[in-house]
């Protein structure tokens, strides 16, 4: 998406002159990579000239990035991203990796460039091995985080990059699932568990239900801000959506379109609500999608209730209030021709300081809803714990 992509809304100075600050800055939650792009722009030399040539620009791609993130982390920086918004951007926040990525007609076989220690994660590729991975991954988030593990592995020659991500997911499918208290969730708490890089393409079955979640993301992204929410704000939402694996993506798809055709059954007058929750290996964050037969006052309203309470109820029994959050994305049926659902969010972090009546008020509300069928909770809760290579 283009809201994860960055670049300097102004040159930063430097002495009497000014820099740029990288090609372009890739974020997601609290990671970064700095893209330095170098194209060969004349038709490429031989071999034996190519090479010299290519690790030249390695060279030079990664002493730029380091640059970047040093100057980032010193003076932090409005940088402005595919949708001409603009985030401040605090280097010192950020997990960092530099990418070297290559846009080159032929490369040479073998090439594996080389550089000095940068003191931060980096990662040569070339523009066939990206395109691969955002067409095999289409998700921001699921992109940095294979980044991150690649680069700490010994380096592949330029263009290897897709057999080494097979080798990865092949790697993830053989893993056993992580153990993980299901009760964290509350009683039915249900494990799930899938490979963090998937073997098949996403969207590779043939349905585009895994598109269900871009939608969401593109209806965050182009949704007015209240008065009191900022840019930084959406994009910690974005960044908490584009979270969920790219494996449960297809599957969550399925059951939100069910969803949106199962709550406008009931009697006039009355609500019908479904979710789904995940809660990450860590503990610390969770995700609740639904759906509910119309959107008002109330509805808001009590969604903003269920996201507080279910917060509450977790970091209760993790004891990680501090550094834990829910983001709550409810969907409601629009009937007026104009688009098929309005898209709602909820995100709370840390402690809520609730008070103690609110909270009682909140379970029963809830709770008895639940009882009666009126809202229905798809098996309780889902984990999708992120299995490592062995």
């Amino acid at each position: 998406m283009p809201d994860f992509v960055f670049q300097q809304a102004d040159h930063a100075t430097k002495g009497s002159g000014r820099r740029e600050l990288g090609d372009r800055l890739l974020l997601a939650g609290h990671r970064g990579a700095v893209v330095q792009v170098k194209a060969r722009t004349i038709s490429p030399k031989p071999d034996a000239q190519e090479v010299p040539w290519i690790q030249k620009v390695a060279t030079k791609a990664m002493s730029q990035a380091k640059g970047t993130v040093r100057q980032l982390r010193m003076l932090p920086a409005d940088m402005v991203n595919g949708c001409g918004r603009t985030l401040h951007v605090d280097g010192n926040t950020f997990e960092w990796i530099a990418i070297f990525l290559l846009d080159h007609p032929h490369v040479p076989r073998d090439t594996v460039p080389t550089w000095q220690p940068l003191g931060m994660p980096a990662i040569a590729l070339t523009r066939r091995d990206w395109d691969f991975l955002f067409n095999q991954l289409r998700s921001t988030t699921a992109v940095l985080d294979y980044l991150f593990r690649a680069a700490a592995e010994p380096a592949v020659p330029l263009g290897g990059e897709p057999l080494r991500y097979y080798e990865f997911a092949a790697a993830d499918a053989d893993t056993p699932p992580a153990d993980m208290n299901t009760e964290l969730v509350g009683a039915g708490g249900t494990l799930f568990s899938a490979p963090q890089l998937p073997q098949a393409p996403a969207g590779s079955d043939g349905t585009n239900v895994h598109r269900m979640i871009r939608i969401m993301l593109e209806d965050i992204a182009l949704s007015p801000l209240q008065d009191s929410l900022t840019e930084h704000n959406r994009f910690t939402v974005l960044s908490d959506l584009d979270r969920l694996p790219v494996a449960a993506r297809a599957e969550w798809g399925h059951l939100l379109l069910d969803m949106l055709r199962d709550v406008p059954e009931v009697p006039a007058g009355h609500c019908k609500w479904r979710f789904r929750r995940m809660l990450d290996a860590d503990g610390t964050r969770q995700l609740i999608v639904g759906a509910a037969t119309r959107f008002d006052r109330d509805v808001q309203a009590a969604f903003t209730a269920y996201v507080q309470l279910r917060h509450h109820e977790v970091t209760n029994r993790t004891g990680r209030t501090k550094e834990s959050s829910a983001l709550g994305v409810l969907l409601t049926p629009r009937h007026d021709g104009r688009r098929p659902w309005d898209t709602s969010t909820v995100r709370v972090h840390g402690d809520l300081e609730l008070p103690p009546e609110d909270l009682q008020i909140y379970s029963e509300v809830w709770n008895q809803a639940f009882d009666k069928g009126d809202a229905i909770d798809q098996d309780r809760a889902e984990q999708l714990p992120v299995p490592t290579r062995r």
